[in-house]
């Protein structure tokens, strides 16, 4: 190894204790650390631990063996930068310093509290704990899982680790997985060779490549196909892709960062996530507060959108009422950050004035409040498309033990499920991560239904 660093230009001491580590770092200044794990007198994770004590701007790496996977990512939640498998491999070795000694220029302090503040509004104790605990992530390169309810703002705090993180200068790219139809999954992900398929007229890179030396979000993993999951895990593992139709692996640098809102552990007792890819994903974690946690932080972020929405309108700032401001902390939010912004530009819209009022923020069939959960509206603007959608359906009642429906069965049933789904999407906002949740299915299958019975339509999302 000191050869191979001597090959980069890098100037190395070797240490062969962790007490000669010790020494070396107190009367010498270095740019990175790496450390085995088994040491004559420790345990490497020892090392980790001091050098984030005591010189916390130190990137400090972990060489482990394949069976240690376990204590590589110990080590990468006590503070290690990142962790090379052995044998050695010489390229990752390269790129893994490369990244540790070329830090791109970052913002210095006060642009990026301001960086953090623009993309993290807030000033509650949960916000101001998920910022202290998000600079510590970013400055690693161990993979990040973000958990949360859906709209929470799970895509906007992996972009501020990419943006904090020393690929900020690097590609970050956002992948839906639940967005992208099953046979595309493969083509989208790891790309194609022209003539592989049909319809493949030309090489395509896949998605994961354009993250080459940046970052990788995944957002909705839980949505994955299995045999998509083994493919992503052995790209994560070992930063390889392979194209659909070709017969050579391609080297890829990339920090992923996934996300899901719901349970990955539960999904792997049940069979229905792997749990190597679980854990492989699963070595830093974030979870999002919901915003009915947040206190003050909702009106805070409530005015930031008329503001923002207010400016793309190219209209006068409006100002929220002090009806409108109790009622809004009030309610429960099933759609978090992403409800308020959206009742935010609804009530922008119905006022005619300067001012935000009470009948402006009641316009849904129903809200939820902190208290009770649900609440009817007391105003009559509540008729929205939504309502109309279910007016139109015809009343379903039970068929008599001794009747079979006049309708047919069939019909009968999809009936019964056309109202159940809408019921579902109007208690949810139309948020259709949250449905599927609710209904105990996945997306995808969700998605199939609302196309099987026409209400997935630009007309209804919009």
């Amino acid at each position: 190894m000191q050869m191979t660093l001597a090959r980069m230009g890098i100037a190395t001491h070797c240490a062969y204790r962790i007490e000669q580590a010790k020494q070396l770092l107190q009367k010498n200044t270095y740019d990175a650390c790496l450390t085995d794990l088994n040491l004559p007198d420790g345990h490497g994770l020892d090392l980790v631990q001091y050098v984030s004590q005591h010189f916390n701007a130190l990137p400090i790496a972990v060489l482990t063996a394949y069976g240690n996977m376990d204590i590589a990512i110990a080590a990468l939640k006590a503070g290690a930068f990142d962790f090379v498998s052995k044998p050695v491999n010489q390229l990752h070795l390269e790129q893994l310093l490369q990244k540790a000694l070329n830090k791109p220029i970052k913002p210095d302090h006060d642009d990026e509290e301001r960086l953090e503040n623009k993309l993290l509004i807030g000033r509650s104790e949960p916000i101001q704990h998920l910022r202290t605990t998000l600079k510590k992530i970013a400055r690693s390169q161990a993979p990040v899982f973000i958990t949360g309810e859906s709209g929470t703002g799970k895509e906007v705090v992996a972009t501020l680790v990419h943006r904090l993180s020393n690929r900020c200068e690097g590609p970050f790219i956002a992948i839906n997985c639940g967005a992208i139809p099953s046979e595309l999954l493969e083509s989208e992900l790891f790309g194609h060779k022209k003539g592989s398929f049909s319809g493949a007229t030309q090489d395509k890179q896949g998605l994961i490549l354009s993250a080459h030396g940046g970052s990788l979000f995944l957002d909705e993993i839980a949505e994955l196909p299995l045999n998509m999951q083994v493919k992503l895990l052995r790209a994560v593992q070992e930063k390889k892709v392979r194209p659909v139709g070709s017969e050579h692996e391609i080297d890829v640098d990339f920090r992923v960062i996934s996300a899901s809102h719901q349970d990955l552990e539960g999904l792997v007792k049940q069979g229905k996530f792997r749990q190597d890819l679980f854990f492989r994903i699963h070595v830093m974690d974030l979870e999002l507060p919901p915003l009915r946690e947040r206190g003050q932080d909702i009106l805070l972020l409530a005015k930031h959108f008329i503001q923002k929405v207010c400016e793309e309108w190219e209209i006068p700032v409006k100002v929220l009422s002090e009806r409108a401001q109790a009622f809004l902390l009030e309610q429960y939010f099933p759609g978090n950050v992403r409800e308020l912004r959206n009742m935010m530009e609804r009530a922008i819209t119905l006022s005619d004035d300067q001012s935000i009022d009470l009948p402006h923020l009641q316009t849904a069939p129903f809200r939820y409040t902190q208290q009770t959960h649900i609440t009817e509206p007391t105003s009559p603007a509540s008729s929205s498309h939504y309502v109309s959608k279910l007016e139109q359906l015809e009343p379903i009642t039970s068929p008599s033990p001794t009747k079979l429906p006049r309708e047919g069965l069939e019909q009968y049933l999809e009936k019964v499920e056309k109202e159940i789904l809408l019921n579902a999407l109007n208690i949810t906002h139309w948020n259709r991560t949250l449905a599927a949740k609710k209904l105990g299915m996945t997306f995808r299958s969700l998605r199939y239904r609302l196309k099987k019975f026409g209400l997935d339509t630009e007309e209804i999302e919009s």
